[in-house]
């Protein structure tokens, strides 16, 4: 049997930056150790650092599944259900690695 804490990786559209937050910090207080998006692309974050390219997005998505790679399991931060297109690849990878996927909505 490990001590090792549970690591999560915590998946969803980076709309969501105020929840994913939320769900960090509690995770994190329970005990675990949580991976999530390290680039938030909201409009206020591209006017605040700029904009990314086509090759950093890319290269943020496949960092991304990397993290879930690492993960124990996932949670998905889906305030109403929602699920975007890159959220959906990253359900499907973890789904395909036999990850446990956890949703803090009902979908």
């Amino acid at each position: 049997m490990s001590d090792r804490p549970e690591i999560v990786c915590i998946c969803g559209s980076t709309r969501f930056v105020d929840e994913m937050s939320a769900a960090n910090r509690e995770l994190t207080f329970a005990g675990a150790i949580v991976v999530a998006p390290g680039v938030f692309l909201r409009a206020e974050d591209r006017e605040a650092n700029g904009s990314i390219t086509d090759e950093q997005k890319t290269a943020l998505d496949a960092l991304h599944l990397r993290k879930i790679d690492l993960a124990d399991r996932v949670l998905v931060v889906n305030p109403g259900g929602y699920v975007g297109e890159s959220t959906g690849r990253e359900i499907a990878y973890a789904q395909a690695t036999g990850k446990p996927i956890s949703f803090t909505d009902p979908v």
